[in-house]
């Protein structure tokens, strides 16, 4: 009887652990890691959804759109978060998209109106610095010093993506000649964010290319004031992070929960200490003490969305004629 007690205990057990319904989220690595908000975001959505969430690191932001369209209708995620404004178009034309029906009364510097696409936190791409260096206030003065700076690949990192979208919207024409100068600074470029910041912090160059809101991590994490970001007169490039479900999902109404979850106070208090963003929303106390002490660039650049693919292509051609010279 014993045995046939345990038998029958280990298959309900079973049961209810099939009958349990997994969530698949691909984001991007340092999303998901121990400091990211992964796992918190985890713990606080299974504590409402009866579910299990499962986290899918694929590289850095621009590799997920990459993924997912090597994977296509086949793919196994239900939720891609962390695609940005300058993949949106692309990642529309995919087709393996589905709209959300979600809107909000957003905390973003511009207005979002797109109801497939659904923002989870901002900011705006700096270079991070240490605070006694004198910095330059603009590319062309950054290209004629000596400083050396890190920076990520476009082609897989959306932070690298966003520094080509960036030069492009304060240049145009006149992009490529700011490339050729800014070549020789240029220590290495990383495939990822996370690479290029260690480097940085290891003593590997005199800048990286991250967010103006990296600092608060020094400060509020470390107790550390000693880094902070180099203010350009030619204003700074947006970035808005998004996620969105898959088209093909065999978890739909999941997938909507947890879009609309995003939105809650349990996901964007997460988000300005973990992921060191703006929060999307708002959350009801406010951002974190340190946040007021970020750099508010005097001028937002941002690609219009449907733009961004046909500047993505010539800033990247661009790009890569004058490193390769």
């Amino acid at each position: 009887m014993k045995y046939l007690a345990l038998a029958t205990g280990l298959f309900a057990a079973s049961t209810a652990l099939a009958e349990t319904p997994v969530l698949t989220i691909y984001t991007y690595d340092s999303f998901d890691t121990e400091w990211g908000p992964g796992p918190a975001v985890e713990t606080a959505f299974e504590e409402v959804c009866a579910c299990d969430l499962q986290f899918v690191a694929a590289g850095d932001g621009a590799s997920l759109l990459a993924r997912i369209k090597l994977e296509g209708a086949r793919t196994k995620a239900d939720v891609v978060l962390g695609l940005d404004n300058n993949l949106i178009a692309a990642a529309r034309d995919s087709g393996l998209f589905a709209p959300s029906g979600i809107s909000a009364d957003y905390a973003l510097p511009i207005k979002w109106e797109d109801d497939t696409f659904v923002p989870f936190d901002w900011g705006y791409f700096a270079f991070v610095k240490n605070a006694g260096l004198d910095a330059p206030t603009d590319f062309k003065a950054l290209a004629e010093s000596d400083l050396k700076i890190i920076i990520q690949d476009p082609r897989s990192s959306t932070p690298g993506l966003g520094l080509l979208m960036w030069v492009k919207a304060a240049y145009g024409d006149d992009a490529p000649a700011v490339w050729e100068a800014l070549s020789d600074n240029i220590v290495t470029v990383t495939k990822g964010w996370s690479e290029a910041y260690g480097l940085f912090l290891e003593g590997e160059s005199d800048m990286v290319l991250s967010y103006t809101t990296s600092p608060a991590y020094h400060l509020i994490a470390e107790e550390d004031d000693s880094k902070n970001v180099a203010a350009f007169s030619e204003g700074h490039y947006l970035q808005v992070e998004v996620a969105a479900k898959i088209a093909g999902t065999d978890q739909p109404e999941l997938a909507d929960r947890f879009l609309a979850f995003m939105l809650s106070d349990a996901f964007q208090t997460i988000i300005p200490t973990t992921n060191w963003m703006y929060p999307a929303i708002t959350p009801t106390g406010g951002l974190p003490e340190g946040f007021e002490t970020l750099v508010t660039p005097d001028k937002a650049l941002m690609t219009p969305l449907a733009d961004a693919p046909q500047m993505r292509e010539e800033a990247l051609a661009e790009w890569l004629t004058a490193l390769s010279q």
